[in-house]
């Protein structure tokens, strides 16, 4: 069942779908995937050329979904 992340409209999270993990809607890319990408320098047309393509558009929303979990009080520590 496709569940959207917050208000968020390209990033999603389904259980059939990469075990859960936030993904772009559309395609089989988690959020994680796509920052360690341009962690590593990989521009979008890199990521894209290498792995498929994807939309672009959801780049700015991919950053702002890691935003908000790395923001999220830490229960653990």
């Amino acid at each position: 069942m496709l569940r959207q992340f917050k208000n968020f409209h390209w990033i999603v999270a389904d259980p059939e779908l990469l075990g859960g993990k936030l993904a772009i809607r559309g395609t089989r890319f988690s959020v994680s995937f796509i920052l360690s990408c341009l962690a590593e320098g990989m521009s979008v047309e890199e990521i894209e050329e290498t792995y498929g393509q994807f939309p672009r558009e959801a780049i700015p929303e991919v950053m702002r979904a890691a935003s908000e979990i790395l923001d999220a009080p830490n229960v653990a520590a």
